[in-house]
């Protein structure tokens, strides 16, 4: 294998054991994790448990892969974007709507931000949905 695919490949395993890491820390058991090229999404979950990863996700702030992560996980739990949805995203994630010091914008919030306006811009974000934001 050459280096190129071997750094893909532990790049891919580093991730999907960061989802693992997450999941026990929510409480939940992803039936699969699978990081693959998606084009209009930075994540999925489905109803049947699986979380797919955008392998674009490699290239963008650990901060931002964080929430993207959480995010999905949080699925497995809550099927929406309601009250309780964003209520576990601040508790896992307290940081991720928060300001602090001189910057307006730290990093967690500005990765969070980042993914919460690619959400609002799925019509599918304000419909109840197993995570397809």
């Amino acid at each position: 294998m050459g280096n190129h695919r071997r750094a893909i490949k532990q790049a891919d395993e580093s991730l999907k054991h960061k989802v693992q890491l997450w999941a026990a820390r929510i409480g939940v058991e992803p039936k699969r994790v699978q990081i693959q090229r998606m084009t209009t999404k930075w994540a999925s979950c489905s109803t049947s448990g699986r979380i797919c990863l955008s392998k674009d996700l490699l290239g963008q702030s650990s901060a931002f892969r964080e929430v993207v992560i959480v995010h999905e996980l949080l699925h497995l739990r809550v099927p929406n974007h309601g009250r309780l949805f964003k209520s576990l995203m601040n508790a896992y994630l307290s940081e991720w709507e928060e300001s602090s010091g001189n910057d307006p914008l730290p990093a967690m919030e500005r990765a969070a931000t980042a993914y919460r306006r690619a959400c609002e811009a799925d019509p599918l974000y304000q419909t109840p949905h197993n995570g397809i934001a």
